[in-house]
């Protein structure tokens, strides 16, 4: 039992190490104050409403990404979709995740091999790094909503062809529309160029608010494009704390 404990302490350990270790990159010299203090308990959330029954066949508000009834709305009108050819690649389809009323979501470009075995958007090590940005905002993932401008992986990881594109954004426009994030962030070049309707390339649309609809939108770098170039982690995080600043001190609902 001792030495069971002890490798959880340590594994605790290096996962505090690493947290900080992103923060120093990102050139962080303060340790973000968490949305909710230590020892407290979060805010109690409006309970899920139950399952959608004959309106929502073979779904429920538990699952992934469909926290609420529009969202679990959503989920059952996509199905197991075939809109597109990618619907005959996939493993698993990845809807969203996270809180369903966040006031901060997250918008990628689509799944990688880990995604598409697991369901979830961003559970690879692009998605460990998301995380930790997300930590880093003082915030934990289940306090925002994280979705893809396409549900289904694409081969090999390849970049989504515009038809992939046009089939899936009607789902995701509807997304956000449930969720009523008072920010998006838009993580790499074509979740950005997706959502506001540009080729302008993400070197030049990151650090600029935009705005999609009526929310307000921050373009920044995709945690990928991190892991390959580290030394722009920095810029990323000049982003987040834009949207931080933006968010105020607490930024869960």
């Amino acid at each position: 039992m001792d030495d069971e404990r002890g490798r959880a302490v340590r594994e605790l350990a290096w996962e505090a190490v690493r947290h900080l270790r992103w923060l120093a990159d990102a050139g962080m010299r303060e340790i973000p104050t968490p949305a909710v203090a230590p020892g407290a308990h979060p805010p109690a959330r409006a309970p899920s409403a139950p399952p959608a029954g004959d309106a929502a066949p073979g779904y429920r508000t538990s699952d992934r990404g469909c926290g609420s009834e529009p969202l679990l709305a959503i989920r059952a009108e996509l199905g197991e979709c075939a809109r597109c050819p990618l619907g005959a690649g996939r493993t698993k389809l990845v809807f969203g995740t996270g809180n369903p009323t966040a006031r901060l979501m997250f918008v990628g470009e689509g799944p990688g091999a880990d995604e598409d075995r697991e369901g979830e958007p961003f559970v690879g090590k692009a998605g460990q790094l998301l995380t930790r940005m997300i930590e880093a905002m003082g915030l934990a993932r289940g306090d925002v909503y994280i979705a893809n401008v396409v549900k289904c992986r694409p081969p090999g990881n390849r970049n989504p062809e515009p038809a992939e594109i046009e089939a899936c954004e009607p789902f995701l426009r509807r997304q956000i529309e449930a969720v009523g994030p008072e920010v998006i962030v838009a993580l790499g070049k074509f979740a950005a160029q997706t959502l506001l309707r540009t080729t302008t390339p993400i070197t030049r649309l990151r650090g600029q608010w935009a705005r999609y609809g009526g929310v307000k939108l921050m373009p920044t770098f995709h945690p990928a494009y991190l892991l390959r170039s580290p030394e722009e982690k920095r810029k990323a995080w000049e982003d987040l704390q834009l949207v931080m600043k933006e968010l105020g001190p607490a930024g869960t609902r």
